[in-house]
């Protein structure tokens, strides 16, 4: 089959490159312009571009598709099928009609739950137990689209939303590898969405990072957990902005919101609206991220002091 293939970021190469060495043929390769990155602010191209260079497939990077004249290399490479993962922009109708076998949407999460932008930090931040990868036949909605092979995965009370992307990228690539495979062997069987269940995540915000230590505890160390690696929890001591990597739950105080309870080599140990949440890494703006024991060698901090 003809393969073209839509997607962005870091998660989306992981299934590019198994699609790649499971040697299926991708023809073009979609996403999104080159951004300025870096300290000097310079256009990179995304890791999905690099990697389409890497092995010479053509790659097109409009800001929409919307346009004929966006959607003309695509029309012209009259593909069987587009993946898409991650990709960023909005599959107008005219691009989902083009590929013989229609679009197939790598999504990170069971669907319903969770459609949308951010269904990794989402479901950390809501405390769920379990997630995983649908490979859905795109349709006009917003990730409505039928279900064509779906896979459960645990979240672990240790899982970040680094590490939880990493075990659902691979996920999502042997599924997609799997469907493809399927697919030119014959039409998959749709499973229609339920009804019920459906919750939308939105785009993360940095101001949601922010920590507000009124919170519950647990809610506090799920909010740092699903922020790591990007764009971090983060609070406030003096001046300076923490941003805080690695906590854990402890137990009940009877000391105000935000108040530093304890310092020593095990961590900082905040009091929370309740419980409290004891910090076991953490970085300074501009400064390199290191365990607490390393952190407060170089500060003096003091129980009783607070963070805001």
């Amino acid at each position: 089959m003809h393969i073209a293939f839509a997607g962005t970021p870091e998660f989306a190469t992981v299934a590019l490159r198994a699609l790649i060495d499971g040697g299926h043929q991708i023809v073009l390769v979609l996403t999104q312009p080159d951004r300025p990155a870096g300290r000097g602010m310079k256009l990179a191209p995304s890791p999905v571009k690099q990697l389409a260079m890497k092995h010479d497939i053509a790659v097109h990077q409009p800001s929409s598709l919307k346009t004929p004249d966006a959607q003309a290399p695509l029309a012209e490479a009259k593909i069987d099928v587009l993946v898409v993962a991650a990709y960023g922009l909005i599959l107008p109708t005219a691009v989902l009609a083009l590929p013989r076998l229609g679009c197939l949407n790598i999504h990170a999460s069971l669907l319903p739950r969770w459609r949308g932008a951010a269904p990794i930090q989402r479901a950390i931040l809501a405390g769920d137990t379990e997630t995983g990868v649908c490979i859905m036949q795109m349709d006009g909605g917003l990730d409505t689209g039928p279900v064509l092979l779906s896979h459960a995965l645990p979240i672990t009370p240790e899982d970040t939303g680094g590490t939880l992307h990493d075990r659902l990228a691979v996920l999502g690539a042997t599924l997609i590898v799997d469907a493809v495979a399927r697919l030119g062997a014959g039409p998959l069987e749709p499973r229609p969405q339920p009804v019920a269940g459906g919750t939308y995540a939105h785009k993360i915000s940095r101001k949601e990072a922010e920590i507000d230590w009124s919170q519950h505890a647990k809610s506090i160390e799920l909010q740092v957990r699903a922020f790591n690696p990007f764009p971090v929890a983060r609070t406030h001591f003096g001046g300076e902005v923490w941003r805080i990597w690695s906590a854990t739950v402890d137990g009940g105080n009877g000391f105000p919101a935000g108040t530093i309870m304890r310092v020593d080599t095990g961590g900082v140990l905040v009091a929370c609206g309740v419980g409290a949440l004891n910090i076991t890494e953490l970085q300074t703006a501009g400064g390199r991220r290191m365990n607490a024991d390393a952190f407060i060698a170089g500060r003096p901090l003091l129980a009783g002091q607070s963070l805001k």
